[in-house]
């Protein structure tokens, strides 16, 4: 939700409706209008008695709660943010609908406003507008400390997504009682109009149009990595990135188990992906023996210079050029992705402004097939991350997941400094055995403990493996192996 008043029908001024008097706004007219409008937002009769209604009124009743809006979007972003104004055209088709709505529901000759009922679709519209007052400080009230600890929704669990959901909901009956009470026409015409509103309510939350503040560039030598801006310079440099580091791995060595690791994190937004990324391939290298054939494609600002970026074509690439140097027979590719994942099974990807699809299960199967590897071991650390247990298991392959295909895994908000299952399968148990199998089944443990202790309550993440029955020799000789290694 980062639009302004992104709950309200009525966002922007520009509709011209029928008012029903055209005397000067009175000192205390707006009070009493969001007296009313609070009522109506609490589910009560709307009454419109005593009120006026004038064009100077009904534009202050919009631009109060569409400054409001604004006001909340900007407390969203922690930190200085920078103001951009052509992303305020894109809020005004809400209002016009809702004005439409108001002046199909409302006789356009007027009538007596001592009864309670809307005497105009004026005064409809402002009452609307009216009602968006309350609601969206009800609502900011609980977005904007979610938003802020990085947790709206997709990382606060069952209550982030109930504190989402239960406003949509409130704001959508709250609409309809008003739209039925001070309408004038037929039940199924009221009906119609409600069913729209609510309608134009669901599409402001799914396609949501361009925010009107962002995050500002830090000042040079303020101790921060740059901004990424898509330059011509930035193309440049990346370009030969991913070339370099593929030329560079080593190749595999005959009679050994070679580990081949690759980490991706294709979400820049948050910088725990960057951090795990960073944690796995070390992990990888200094006690798997992956020195000098470890590759990371991450997204993220920070490292544009030194790391490629993580798309779906430069997994792909990977893919291809490390069979290429690998003993298909003997060695081993590790790849652990690391984002927040959709029950589809697709993973997040962010780069703003770069656009990057989604990596999905099967892209990533397939294109394992093509490239010939054998022997793979696929490490998922995001939410629903179980539903990329079936489409990749089989006897040549370990799949291990932070989740099962229904829950959401933890700790991959903003202000984290790992998942639960990066630190506990990969910083903790790995790093005092080389069993994945084993080291799985301890962090399960661990990671139940510490959702329990920090008070996850959309269910344990329940945490999948699979490991597939060809591989498992291969996994067992490279345990020995590491053993018997120095260290």
């Amino acid at each position: 939700m980062s639009s302004p008043s992104a709950l309200s029908p009525s966002l922007a001024t520009g509709a011209s409706l029928p008012p029903q008097d055209t005397e000067p706004l009175r000192p205390g007219a707006l009070g009493r209008w969001w007296q009313r409008g609070a009522r109506s937002a609490f589910l009560r009769a709307p009454d419109w008695r005593g009120l006026q209604c004038t064009p100077a009124l009904l534009v202050w009743l919009v631009a109060v709660p569409f400054a409001l809006g604004l006001l909340v979007e900007r407390l969203y972003i922690v930190g200085p943010a920078n103001f951009y104004w052509p992303a305020l055209q894109n809020h005004g088709w809400a209002s016009a609908v809702a004005a439409w709505v108001c002046w199909l529901l409302v006789p356009r000759a007027g009538t007596d406003a001592d009864d309670g009922r809307a005497p105009s679709a004026g005064a409809l519209f402002g009452m609307l507008a009216a009602q968006t007052l309350t609601l969206d400080a009800l609502f900011a009230l609980v977005a904007v400390p979610l938003v802020r600890e990085g947790a709206w929704p997709q990382d606060g669990g069952l209550l982030a997504w109930l504190a989402w959901l239960l406003p949509i909901a409130w704001v959508a009956a709250a609409q309809a009682r008003l739209l039925w009470q001070g309408g004038r026409r037929r039940p199924g015409l009221r009906a119609l109009a409600i069913a729209l509103m609510t309608g134009v309510l669901l599409v402001g939350q799914w396609l949501q149009p361009t925010r009107a503040w962002y995050p500002a560039e830090p000042e040079e030598g303020a101790g921060r990595p740059e901004a990424f801006r898509l330059t011509q310079e930035l193309f440049e440099a990346q370009a030969p990135v991913l070339d370099r580091q593929l030329d560079g791995l080593a190749p595999a060595r005959p009679g050994q188990v070679d580990v081949f690791a690759l980490t991706f994190a294709p979400y820049a937004d948050a910088d725990v992906f960057l951090r795990e990324s960073r944690l796995v391939a070390g992990v990888m290298a200094e006690r798997f023996g992956a020195q000098g054939r470890t590759l990371q494609l991450v997204n993220h600002r920070a490292t544009n210079a030194e790391l490629p970026w993580a798309t779906p074509l430069n997994l792909q690439r990977a893919i291809q050029r490390i069979a290429a140097r690998m003993d298909r027979d003997e060695d081993l590719l590790f790849i652990h992705l690391t984002s927040h994942g959709a029950r589809s099974g697709a993973l997040a990807s962010g780069f703003w402004p770069l656009s990057v699809e989604s990596v999905t299960p099967a892209l990533l199967k397939s294109w394992l097939d093509a490239a010939g590897i054998r022997h793979r071991i696929v490490s998922v650390s995001a939410c629903y991350s179980g539903s990329w247990i079936a489409p990749l298991a089989d006897e040549h392959t370990l799949v291990m997941t932070a989740a099962d295909a229904d829950h959401t895994s933890y700790g991959c908000g903003r202000r984290s400094e790992l998942t639960f299952f990066g630190r506990a399968m990969y910083d903790e148990e790995l790093r005092r055995g080389w069993s994945f199998e084993q080291a799985h089944a301890q962090a399960r443990q661990v990671i139940e403990r510490r959702e329990r202790e920090a008070g996850k309550d959309d269910g344990f993440s329940n945490p999948q493996i699979h490991v597939g029955s060809a591989i498992r020799p291969l996994l067992e000789r490279l345990e020995q192996e590491r053993r018997a290694a120095p260290h």
